[in-house]
C-alpha cells in the first residue's frame, strides 16, 4: 500500500450528503435527483467529490476508479459474513450476480455461451415479429403511451418466450418485480424488507413452474430446459441454483430493456433531426443505441458491494467490511474517459462505455439487450414516417435503481 493517498476523497456523514447523492446511493424511488437529466448532477459530483467516504463505505464516480474497483478480487457482491445479497428481493445470492471467485467463474462458464452475439442474433426475427404485433395494436390511433403499449410488453414477451415461462404469468411477475424494485418503503431497510417479502412470493411461483416442468420430463427449446439439463465439469444444477438464476433473470428480463428502450425512444422523440436521420439511415442505429446507452445510462449503478480485506485502489484506502457504491452513469460522462461527454454523437467511435457494467459482473444479457433495442426501434421506424412527443403532454421519468421514461406519450404518422 505504498501509493500516495489522493486529495479528492470527500469524507462526509451520510446525513450531511446532498439529497441527490443520498437518493442515488440508497436507490430512493423518485428522490431528489433530476431523473430526466441527471447528467448535470454527475458533472457536479465528478468535479467536487469523485470519491465519497461515509460511515459505511465509499462511493466511486470516475471511470478509471470504477473499472479498477469492479475488477478487484477484494470487492465482492455478497456480504462475506452473512452470505446475504443486497437488493433484488432476495436474501440468497442470485446467480451469477451475487457470486464471486471460482464459483462465479463456474457459473459464467455455464451461462456465457447461451448469450453470445451469434446466438442472440438468431432471436432477431422473433423480436421483430413480436414488435410488429404490438405496433399493430396502436398504429391506427396515431398516438400511444409507448411505455405501456410498446416498451414494457415487447421485451417482457420476448423474455417469457425464450425463458420458457407461460405468458399468463407475465402480469403477476411484472407486479412482483415492481414491488421488489420500487415499493412504498421510506428507508433503504424498509424497502429491502418489503422487497424480500415480494421476492419470496415470486420465488414460490417460479419454483412451482420449475417443478411442473421437472414433473413432465419433456424437453423444450428454451432457457429453463437448458438450466435443468446443464452439466459442466460433472456438476448439474440443483433446484435451488436454478431458482436463484430464474429470480435474477426475471427481475432483469422484465425491467432493464424496458427502461433502456423507453429512455432511448424518449430521446429520439425529443430530437427531430437525429430521429429522422435514423429513420432514413437504419444502418446507423446500432452505433446510435450504443451512444444513447452511454449518455442515458438507464442502469445508473453497479449496486452495493463489500470489501473482504483491507486494500488500496488507485490511492483510495478501503477497509474490510466497507460498502462500495459504483456509479456507471457518472463514469459514462466522465471527461477523462470521453471526449465531449455531453455531446450525443450518434456515430461516436471507440465508445467504451460501461452502461452494461464492468469487470466480472458485466451484464450477461448485454448482447440480447442490444439486439432487442435496435430491432424494436428499427421496426417502429419501418412502420412510421415520423413521431414526436404528443403536443400538450409530457414525458415522465422515474428512478428506482433503474431509470425509465415511465410515461411516454407519442404521436406519429404511419407509413
Amino acid at each position: 500500500m505504498g501509493t500516495k493517498m489522493r486529495n479528492d476523497i470527500v469524507e462526509i456523514k451520510f446525513e450531511d450528503m446532498s439529497r441527490e447523492l443520498r437518493s442515488m446511493i440508497v436507490y430512493e424511488s423518485n428522490g431528489a435527483m433530476d431523473v430526466e437529466t441527471p447528467q448535470a448532477l454527475f458533472d457536479e459530483i465528478l468535479r467536487t467529490s469523485p470519491v465519497v467516504r461515509w460511515e459505511m463505505g465509499v462511493g466511486f464516480f470516475k471511470m478509471e476508479d470504477i473499472v479498477a474497483v469492479a475488477r478487484h478480487r477484494n470487492i465482492v457482491s455478497c456480504d462475506p459474513n452473512t452470505g446475504e445479497a443486497m437488493g433484488m428481493g432476495s436474501a440468497e445470492p442470485l446467480i451469477p450476480l451475487h457470486i464471486d471467485g471460482d464459483i462465479h467463474k463456474h457459473y459464467r462458464k455455464l451461462l456465457d455461451p447461451l448469450f453470445t452475439p451469434p446466438k442472440m442474433k438468431l432471436l432477431e426475427p422473433t423480436i421483430r415479429a413480436t414488435a410488429d404485433q404490438f405496433i399493430d395494436g396502436f398504429i391506427g390511433a396515431g398516438q400511444a403511451e409507448m411505455y405501456s403499449a410498446f416498451c414494457t410488453p415487447l421485451p417482457s414477451t420476448v423474455f417469457m418466450q425464450i425463458f420458457g415461462l407461460p405468458l399468463e404469468d407475465l402480469d403477476f411477475l411484472i407486479e412482483k418485480k415492481n414491488r421488489i424494485l420500487k415499493n412504498e418503503g421510506t428507508s433503504f431497510e424498509e424497502r429491502e424488507a418489503i422487497g424480500r417479502v415480494e421476492g419470496l412470493e415470486m420465488r414460490a411461483h417460479l419454483r412451482k413452474r420449475l417443478q411442473e416442468r421437472l414433473s413432465t420430463g419433456l424437453r423444450h427449446d428454451d432457457l429453463l430446459d437448458t438450466f435443468i439439463h446443464f452439466e459442466v465439469d460433472g456438476h448439474q444444477l440443483n433446484e435451488d441454483e436454478i431458482i436463484n438464476i430464474m429470480h435474477l433473470f426475471t427481475i432483469a428480463g422484465l425491467d432493464t430493456v424496458t427502461s433502456s428502450l423507453s429512455c432511448i425512444l424518449a430521446w429520439f422523440a425529443k430530437h427531430p433531426e437525429e430521429r429522422r436521420r435514423m429513420i432514413d439511415h437504419p444502418e446507423l442505429l446500432p452505433a446510435a443505441v450504443e451512444e444513447l446507452m452511454r449518455y442515458e445510462s438507464p442502469v445508473p449503478s453497479g449496486g452495493h458491494r463489500t470489501v473482504t480485506d483491507d486494500c488500496e485502489i488507485n490511492g483510495v484506502p478501503l477497509r474490510k467490511g466497507d460498502v462500495v457504491y459504483l456509479c456507471w452513469a457518472s463514469a459514462n460522462v466522465d471527461p477523462a474517459a470521453f471526449e465531449s461527454p455531453h455531446t450525443v454523437d450518434l456515430t461516436r467511435e471507440q465508445n467504451r462505455h460501461i452502461a452494461f457494467a464492468s469487470g466480472l459482473h458485466r451484464c450477461l444479457g448485454s448482447h440480447l439487450a442490444r439486439i432487442e433495442i435496435v430491432a424494436a426501434i428499427d421496426q417502429l421506424h419501418r412502420r412510421v414516417s415520423d413521431y414526436w412527443v404528443t403536443p400538450g403532454a409530457e414525458v415522465d421519468y422515474e428512478f428506482a435503481g433503474v431509470r425509465a421514461a415511465n410515461h411516454l406519450p407519442l404521436s406519429f404518422t404511419a407509413r
